[in-house]
């Protein structure tokens, strides 16, 4: 049982079901109901989507001899599972290719009870599950911002349009609050991994430009997922009191110094790599809740 939770990265699966939780929020404030034999097929499909693109890149990363060079932390560097139990390596391809499957077998329910539109952007979704540790993280800018796409944009969206069958441009706005903080996730998540990650053959923002770019890039990520905040409320997407969700993205400041100031020393950013995911994970459920209540 321990070794399927690395390879699925069990805690961080909670991250496709806070981000329906907030499309959830949005449909009901904006359509006053819930279809909830649709938002379980929705939450189905996105866990299913998030355990692929996981054991996918569990097995990748194993086989390319990543996972045996990274110097592991709670947040980065991989679960350890694989290079501890070499002989699980195919258990974990197949729970990539299943829950894949499952995601598709999903998402062309929801396509046919709710449809086509959900066509394309479930069509995106796949080719980023599929190509993100193999030809995403060689790119950059796609590797930079292919998270908050993923989760942010196409599963608040998604399934916001899943749920009411239609979409809007405030429905785009809230979910760049995601979009912002999710990049910032996994571009906090690649400082222990960038000696390692260069030697693999990736090319994500800090090889390519360094420490000190990338800490600006979380700074102006976090300011921007801010600034949606705000116009969100300003434009009566959402309530005022969801500004209390400023209080949550400011954790992101002390690390951000954390992280300008000395970046490579890793056992002391560890704490500010953990308040970060929580940062993230909260905030989708305080507008959810918010939206909700």
């Amino acid at each position: 049982m321990k070794e399927l939770a690395g390879i699925i990265r069990l805690p961080f699966l909670l991250l496709a079901p806070v981000c329906v939780f907030l499309a959830a929020g949005l449909a009901f404030s904006m359509t006053g109901e819930i279809d909830w034999g649709l938002l379980s097929l929705i939450l189905f499909g996105a866990i299913s989507a998030h355990i692929g693109v996981n054991a996918l890149n569990e097995y990748q990363d194993f086989h390319s001899g990543l996972d045996l060079q990274t110097e592991r932390t709670p947040f980065s560097g991989g679960s350890g599972t694989l290079p501890e139990n070499p002989h699980l390596a195919p258990l974990a391809l197949r729970i990539s290719i299943v829950a894949i499957v499952l995601t598709v077998i999903s998402g062309l329910v929801l396509i046919y009870l709710q449809g086509s539109e959900l066509l394309l952007p479930g069509l995106l979704g796949l080719v980023l599950i599929i190509l993100y540790t193999k030809v995403i993280n060689r790119y950059p800018v796609l590797c930079l911002l292919s998270p908050g796409l993923g989760f942010g944009i196409l599963m608040v969206g998604g399934s916001y349009f899943a749920l009411t069958g239609s979409y809007n441009k405030e429905v785009f706005l809230v979910s760049l609050i995601p979009f912002f903080l999710v990049n910032n996730l996994l571009l906090l998540n690649q400082f222990p991994d960038v000696t390692a990650d260069r030697e693999a053959g990736r090319k994500h923002i800090l090889i390519q430009h360094g420490f000190k770019p990338g800490s600006l890039v979380y700074l102006l990520f976090l300011l921007l997922a801010a600034l949606a905040l705000i116009a969100s409320v300003y434009l009566g997407i959402l309530p005022l009191y969801s500004l209390s969700g400023l209080l949550l993205i400011a954790v992101g400041v002390p690390v951000y110094r954390a992280v300008s100031k000395d970046s490579s020393n890793i056992t002391a950013l560890i704490p500010y790599m953990g308040a970060n995911v929580g940062m993230v994970l909260l905030i989708p459920v305080l507008l959810g809740a918010i939206l909700l209540y």
